[in-house]
Order: structure tokens, then C-alpha cells, then sequence
């Protein structure tokens, strides 16, 4: 099923009428016993009403904030730089005007009302995506011309709807504390919730590979603003050269604007841009690091590269957000700094230069990943007591 964004108004972004019709087919095709949903971003909200029309139950996996959170997820107002630990739908309209999101769906709508080709509306989409300079610039001649009008009372309408979502989900599956606190908040009642960690293939925990000399530091994810990497880089410029080097994997092509300032403001310091690597280099990426640094900007849920860094036996330094801070136990495991301070995160990376022993400390206490087997074990429970349910509520 693609989703060309092809919108009326600003309700078709999240209930497109076209992919509830397809929701719709797909599920009277394939007819599940249960759903495991893991997103609704470019499907539709009304999924749960129609699986519960066919008395189908649902378990729902969180792993962001899309549901409420209309410009992505990462519930951060980027324009402003502002993380929304409170929805406010004023601020939400205009986020989603300033987001990537909008010109996407300008392009479509513009795109399919004036008969261009689908080829071309996808090219458009894609560019609109990739582009963020393109992007923006196309956000604000959108906003001006309104093509699809966002109001403080349409996102009021799109925060009512997830909260029916929410009610007619059978079971919710939240990584970690942190997140499954945070839907409480949004309305999520408390009886859903299971509480329940990600599982991994494990890695197989590497030798300590810390040698004498500079200490050296890593980042690894996706290079994007939210991320935070050009925090570490600010943080970099208030420690000795000579006593770090920095290494930093991602695809500097996916965002490749956010990409070009990194290497800019790296200028002069002791820093590697390594790039992309594939499953198969996790090992040999973690074994190039001595501590990993997860300087996060939004409300991150249950971070996966903390865990495989744990597996492979490396201490993380991580900002003092969302599931980060569920994962990290300052002073025991690692350290946690105030998200967005550049002196908080020198300071933390200071005491492990002067204080290098306490990597071994750290990566004596760190905690058990649960293996993938164990996560299909759970889920598996979880499949079958909402069909337990479900079948006790047919009888009665």
C-alpha cells in the first residue's frame, strides 16, 4: 500500500480515505486472528475501529510519539528548538507547517489536482523529503498559499481521534518506563500496558579493547538534528585535543544539509566521519570505541544503540532524556548530562579522561540485553491473551 499524501484537508494525513479502504480489503483478505500494530504514520487511524468491527483484538508495540505528533514523532517543535513535554495544539499547527510533512503533502495535492504524472508526484515527494533547504522553501510558499489549511482546531481533532485509538487497543507494549509514563499522560489507561524491553540477536560481548592513549568517543545513528551530534561537537571543542578522538558512524548522505554543517564544525578537532556499516559491523564498530555518547535532543523511547552497546560491552554517556535515563544508571553504568548542555556533556567526558579506570567499573555493571528469543516468547503470551479475552467477551 503507498500513501501519495494526496489530502483534502489535514484529516486525510492521518484517516486518508483511500488507505482505509485498503486497511479494509487487506484485513477482510487476510482475516488475522490478532494485529500487532507498530504505527499508523501513513495508514490510517481508523485501522483499530475496523479490526474492532470484525472482533479482531490488537496489541500495539510503542516506539514513538507519531500518533500524537503529526510532524514526525520525535514530539520537537525543530523550528523553535523545543521539546513539547506538553501537547499544545497551537504549537503543533505550527510545527507541521514548518515540517517537512507539509510540502510533502502541498506537492501531492498540488501535483494530483493538475494531473501530474504519479512518477512525477513520487520524484516531487522524494525531493521535498531529501532536500530540507528545498523543503523549507517550499513549506513557507505552501503556508502562504494554504493549499491545505492547518489550525490549532485540526490538531485538537487529530489528538481526539488518537485517543479513540488508544481506547480500542487491546494490550500496549511499551519499551520502556519512560514512554509508557508518557502515554499514561496522553490518556493511555494504565490496565493496557505491559511494560516489556526490546530483544536483540546478541552481538557476543567483545574483549576490553581500551588501550593508553586518547580516549576515544563515539557516536553511532542516523546524523539528524534531533540526535543531538552537533551538541557532542560543541562538547568536543571544550576538551584537549590530544587527550580524545571522536569517531562518528552514520550515512551523511540522509540528511546530507545537517551532514555538510557537522563537518564544519568539526573543523580542527580530532574527529573521523566513518559512515554507513551494515549488521554485520556492529561488532567492529563498537570495538572502535572506548565510550558511547547518545547526546539526544527528543524524547527517545528505548534506544537501540544503547543496548547494542551494552551487549558489546561498552559504557555509554548519554543526555538526561526519555528512555535514556531509564537505560544509563549515572555513576554506575555511565553518566548522564542535561540534554542540550555542550559543557554538561565536556564535563562527563572530562571525568573519563582524568579518570579512565571508570570505563572498566561501568562496563563490569552493565546490565543483561533480553534476547531475541525471549521478545518472541513475550509477544507470543501477548497475542494469546487478547485472544483469551476476546473469547471470554463473546461468550459472556
Amino acid at each position: 500500500m503507498i500513501n501519495n499524501w494526496v489530502c483534502r484537508t489535514f484529516a486525510d494525513t492521518y484517516r486518508s480515505p483511500a488507505m482505509t479502504d485498503r486497511v479494509r480489503r487487506v484485513l477482510d483478505a487476510v482475516q488475522p486472528d490478532v494485529i500487532h500494530l507498530h504505527s499508523l504514520l501513513n495508514l490510517s487511524f481508523d485501522l483499530p475501529a475496523i479490526a474492532n468491527a470484525r472482533g479482531i483484538p490488537i496489541v500495539a508495540t510503542l516506539h514513538d510519539y507519531t500518533l500524537v505528533c503529526p510532524s514526525g514523532g520525535q514530539r520537537l517543535h525543530r523550528a523553535e528548538e523545543h521539546v513539547c513535554r506538553d501537547i499544545d495544539p497551537g504549537r503543533c499547527a505550527r510545527c507541521f507547517r514548518q515540517s517537512p510533512f507539509y510540502p510533502q503533502m502541498s506537492f501531492a495535492t498540488v501535483a494530483a489536482a493538475t494531473g501530474l504524472s504519479a512518477s512525477m508526484r513520487g520524484f516531487a515527494s522524494a525531493a521535498a523529503r531529501r532536500l530540507p533547504r528545498l523543503a523549507a522553501r517550499l513549506a513557507g510558499a505552501a503556508a502562504r498559499a494554504a493549499v491545505v489549511p492547518v489550525s490549532e482546531h485540526d490538531i485538537i481533532e487529530r489528538l481526539i481521534a488518537a485517543q479513540d485509538v488508544l481506547n480500542r487497543i487491546d494490550m500496549v507494549i511499551a519499551p520502556s518506563p519512560s514512554i509508557a509514563v508518557e502515554f499514561r499522560k496522553l490518556g493511555l489507561d494504565s490496565s493496557k500496558i505491559r511494560v516489556s524491553d526490546y530483544g536483540f540477536v546478541p552481538l557476543g560481548r567483545l574483549q576490553s579493547t581500551r588501550r593508553s592513549g586518547p580516549l576515544r568517543i563515539g557516536y553511532v545513528g542516523t546524523l539528524v538534528w534531533h540526535k543531538g551530534v552537533h551538541v557532542l561537537l560543541e562538547a568536543a571543542r571544550h576538551l584537549p585535543a590530544a587527550a580524545f578522538e571522536l569517531n562518528i558512524f552514520g550515512d551523511e548522505t540522509v540528511f546530507a544539509t545537517y551532514s555538510a554543517q557537522l563537518r564544519a564544525q568539526a573543523a580542527g578537532l580530532p574527529v573521523r566521519f566513518r559512515g554507513a556499516f551494515d549488521r554485520t559491523q556492529v561488532s567492529e564498530v563498537f570495538s572502535n570505541i572506548d565510550v558511547l555518547v547518545v547526546p539526544s535532543l527528543w524524547l527517545e523511547n528505548s534506544p537501540l544503540v544503547i543496548h547494542e552497546a551494552f551487549m558489546a560491552g561498552v559504557p555509554v554517556v548519554g543526555a538526561r532524556m526519555g528512555g535514556i535515563a531509564d537505560l544509563v544508571r549515572h555513576g554506575e553504568n555511565g553518566l548522564l548530562y542535561e540534554a542540550t548542555s555542550a559543557r554538561g556533556l565536556a564535563t562527563a567526558l572530562q571525568q573519563l579522561i582524568d579518570s579512565p579506570e571508570r570505563l572498566a567499573a561501568f562496563a563490569r555493571r552493565l546490565p543483561a540485553v533480553k534476547p531475541i528469543r525471549q521478545d518472541a516468547r513475550e509477544c507470543e503470551d501477548a497475542y494469546f491473551a487478547v485472544l483469551d479475552r476476546a473469547v471470554a467477551g463473546a461468550v459472556r
